[in-house]
């Protein structure tokens, strides 16, 4: 995809990136320039992402759950993340509007990308987050979510399902956005 051979970014995905982000042409360059010294071949792997991430959680066991980021983002499924999709990864997580967040939370939580959500998955997302949790603060945490299991089904009671029924994107997003609470269990954020 685009000009991977040459130093500077396409045309062609700068203009894609300016309209579907907030990001500014000169920030798209910084940013690709500095993508292009990270990774030479114009390509981030699954292991070189959960490397990035490891330096988000150095106290924390980030792989799993980058593990599942990675999976979102990388859309044409070819194992690695190109710059195009790194930024719109950048994007959606760092700046995006909350229902663009959301379509991308639901991406997360669909893990085996068949369009709909089941509380295996959901529990699957909610341990893997759990491990980004320093155990200092798993014991901060209130008593009906303190364990990846109680999080993850405290956050299921939001969709009124059963144990075996699925959740639509739809749904999901209509879910956490009518829930303050659920959009925090979907989330670690550091206390620090």
């Amino acid at each position: 995809m685009g000009n991977s051979k040459s130093g500077a970014v396409s045309k062609e995905i700068l203009e894609d990136l300016k309209l579907n982000t907030k990001f500014t042409e000169t920030e798209i360059v910084q940013w690709y320039e500095n993508f292009k010294k990270q990774c030479p071949t114009g390509r981030i792997s699954k292991e070189e992402f959960q490397n990035i991430y490891r330096k988000f959680f150095p106290d924390s066991d980030a792989n799993t759950y980058a593990q599942h980021v990675f999976r979102s983002f990388d859309t044409n499924d070819d194992g690695t993340l190109d710059f195009k999709e790194y930024i719109i990864a950048l994007h959606m997580t760092a700046t995006g509007k909350t229902t663009s967040k959301l379509e991308w939370a639901f991406s997360l939580f669909d893990v085996d990308k068949n369009g709909y959500i089941t509380k295996s998955e959901v529990t699957e997302i909610c341990t893997s987050i759990f491990k980004l949790i320093p155990k200092d603060e798993v014991e901060e945490l209130p008593e009906d979510e303190n364990t990846p299991e109680k999080r993850a089904n405290k956050l299921w009671e939001v969709f009124h399902k059963g144990d075996n029924d699925r959740v639509a994107e739809g749904e999901f997003i209509k879910g956490l956005l009518e829930n303050e609470d659920a959009l925090r269990l979907i989330q670690y954020e550091p206390l620090k």
